[in-house]
């Protein structure tokens, strides 16, 4: 089954352990939420995923492809929207993703058609001719979350993606999200430490102090424990020793 793998990663700044044998496989098509308060781990979970950090310990792999030993053609199948914005905000909503388009090697009819698609998905059609920077937050992480499928990756890493942003902004961008993983099959993995975010039908992994606490279906993981309650009382057990 293709997807995302984790094998016994492991990553420490000096002597400080970020990750500790962290292990895990979310499937093709299957929205995984990444849960755990800040400081868990998540982020340098998802630098290791894109290849920002490297490390000899443990196993990545990406739709099939071993990112230590194929690095080309496992990033090739990923999609990423970063804590921190990334768009050039003096650009149009088409240039910028015209110009991610052009770095994929996609140009002409192409290119034009995977961007149109792109818009259409997450409802940004109409704002195509819009300079970035007069977006409000909401609106360039959409275009974020499409010029990240423009190369139509298997794999969506998407790291807090919804910080800064009001309730409902994070609700409509969480389902557009849920409904690019159930109709077009593609892999998620949704990191976050906001439950709200998080439905019962989603794979759940908590993270807390760089260990992976538990992996499951939500709903069957929290029985009948609200979300919330029972991810603090996962994470007010510690780690394990």
């Amino acid at each position: 089954m293709s997807g995302l793998r984790v094998d016994r990663l492991s990553y420490a700044y000096g002597a400080k352990t970020a990750l500790q044998d962290v292990s895990f496989h979310v499937p093709q098509g299957v929205f995984c939420a990444l849960l755990g308060p800040n400081g868990a781990g998540k982020s340098t979970l998802f630098s290791l995923l894109t290849r920002l950090f490297t490390t000899a310990s443990g196993r990545i792999e990406i739709d099939g492809h071993d990112i230590g030993r194929s690095p080309r053609k496992a990033l090739k199948q990923m999609g990423v929207v970063f804590q921190q914005p990334t768009l050039d905000l003096d650009l149009t909503v088409d240039r910028n993703l015209g110009y991610f388009a052009a770095l994929h090697g996609l140009a002409g009819r192409e290119a034009r058609r995977r961007i149109d698609h792109a818009l259409d998905r997450l409802e940004m059609s109409e704002r195509r001719a819009e300079i970035a920077r007069n977006l409000n937050g909401g609106h360039r992480r959409r275009l974020e979350i499409a010029r990240c499928l423009i190369h139509k990756p298997r794999v969506l890493l998407l790291d807090e993606p919804t910080v800064g942003l009001d309730a409902a902004t994070r609700a409509a961008i969480t389902r557009h999200v849920h409904t690019l993983s159930r109709e077009e099959g593609l892999t998620v993995l949704w990191a976050t430490h906001l439950t709200d975010e998080i439905d019962d039908t989603d794979q759940l992994l908590i993270l807390h102090q760089g260990h992976i606490l538990q992996d499951g279906p939500t709903a069957s993981l929290r029985g009948p424990q609200p979300l919330p309650d029972y991810f603090l009382a996962q994470t007010a057990q510690g780690a394990p020793r």
